[in-house]
């Protein structure tokens, strides 16, 4: 069997030499004028608080665009069974108009600035977002807080946006990924406040009226559920004072963050939805760290590992499916995954599981490892190009990270992963994985899912 799943191909060789070439790239530069790039980095971010309002201000000096996120902190918790979708709903129609700015008006402003307010929600928090050019910040400023405070709400825009919102979430139906996705929610986050979907359901979203979102939004808009995150060429001392002469006013507010349970799985399992498709979709999901624990790192390099070794072995060697794959995701609650649609799921989800396998019982060799984290670096470097990603990089690490000083780690704690630290949390994570299928549930060997 190890022969057949042979992960040193000549491919996988490329590959690997890639890794080395850009470990050496990212070794090049990870000093910046003599400094360290996380003390460099440090200088140029800032914080205070605005009557309990917490604001993260990185300056960019010269840069041409700034990027702003005023988060909502709670995410699913602060939503029921009833009322998911009920924040991102709000936010959306708050961005259509304000009281200052109608619905016309905005349109025209925004698009003759060429600048963006946007909103989304995910399980964690949800966010209304402001991009610009540096000159026009100030107008854009002026129009992003008044949707914020003073958001019209009127019966037209609420209709428009409801509209919207429930056509998108019953066209997900019709593709077999969304059915995966929405099939994992369930039989992953049972019980769990993450049950609770960010963006709600055609039933849930039907139901709510336009009193709803006026209510939500008084509650939720005290300062002590936000966080403000800007980027861009911001004296911080300027920002201060707009941000009091503007969301410094919103009442205070007594928010406290309740804990959240993390995801644990006591045994593997599998569960099948039938549908007549041409191949069968297959999702396998396990607990992952999240964020502020300490295993994250090793974790974050154990998956892209195991992605290269799935892609390599499903795809290139046994052409068994064209996109097989491996990812961890970025949640308080986390979890990873590997995917795969193909005729023979079977023969795809033994191999997934025979590599995964192999991690945990032989480890990682040192070739194997070589360049891997600089490899990911670099992907994470080209990531934080924009003022937007910055933006929501600082926002994560300060709601689920354990505070924006931790982002700054980053590249000391990737570095520091060791060989043995994979093969260490692939013993503890990649296990007891739970299989979500869409397709013919005749196909599917179930000894081969749950044999963990």
């Amino acid at each position: 069997m190890k022969a057949f799943i042979n992960t040193q191909s000549a491919g996988s060789k490329i590959f690997l030499l890639t890794f080395v070439i850009l470990s050496f790239i990212f070794a090049a530069n990870a000093q910046l004028g003599g400094q360290p790039a996380t003390k460099s980095q440090a200088e140029l971010i800032s914080d205070f608080e605005v009557n309990g309002l917490k604001v993260i201000v990185k300056r960019r000096p010269n840069a041409p665009t700034v990027a702003a996120g005023l988060f909502i902190r709670g995410g699913v918790r602060n939503l029921t069974p009833t009322t998911a979708g009920l924040e991102s709903l709000m936010l959306s129609t708050a961005t259509e108009a304000s009281k200052k700015y109608p619905r016309e008006t905005m349109r025209r402003e925004l698009t003759k600035m060429a600048s963006n307010i946007g909103a989304g929600s995910n399980e964690d928090f949800s966010a209304i977002s402001l991009a610009s050019t540096r000159p026009n910040f100030d107008k854009t400023w002026d129009i992003f807080t008044d949707a914020v405070m003073n958001p019209s709400f009127t019966q037209a825009d609420f209709d428009l946006t409801r509209t919207r919102i429930l056509t998108a979430l019953r066209n997900q139906s019709l593709s077999p990924d969304s059915a995966l996705d929405s099939l994992q929610n369930r039989v992953v986050y049972a019980n769990h406040p993450y049950s609770n979907d960010p963006n709600g359901s055609p039933e849930t979203i039907a139901a709510l009226k336009l009193a709803d979102i006026r209510a939500y939004h008084q509650k939720v808009m005290q300062t002590s559920q936000l966080l403000l995150v800007v980027v861009g060429d911001v004296d911080p001392a300027v920002l201060q004072k707009r941000v009091a002469d503007s969301l410094g006013k919103l009442p205070k507010g007594n928010y406290k963050e309740t804990p959240l349970p993390q995801l644990t799985f006591e045994k593997s399992s599998l569960d099948i939805t039938n549908r007549a498709l041409e191949t069968n979709y297959v999702k396998g999901v396990f607990a992952a760290p999240s964020l502020d624990n300490p295993d994250y790192y090793a974790m974050r390099v154990a998956m892209t590992l195991l992605q290269s070794r799935v892609i390599s072995v499903v795809r290139n060697q046994n052409q068994l499916s064209y996109a097989p794959n491996a990812e961890m995701e970025d949640d308080a609650a986390n979890s990873a995954y590997i995917y795969v649609t193909a005729n023979d799921a079977n023969q795809s989800v033994f191999l997934m599981l025979k590599i995964i396998e192999s991690m945990r019982e032989d480890g990682v060799s040192a070739e194997d490892f070589t360049g891997l984290p600089g490899y990911f670096l670099t992907t994470y470097f080209i990531k934080q190009e924009t003022n937007a990603s910055q933006v929501a990089e600082l926002a994560r690490y300060e709601l689920i990270g354990g505070g924006w000083r931790n982002s700054l780690d980053f590249i000391d704690k990737m570095l520091a992963v060791k060989p043995e630290d994979v093969k260490r949390v692939a013993n503890k994570y990649m296990r007891n994985i739970r299989f979500v299928v869409i397709g013919n549930p005749s196909a599917i060997n179930k000894e081969i899912f749950v044999a963990d």
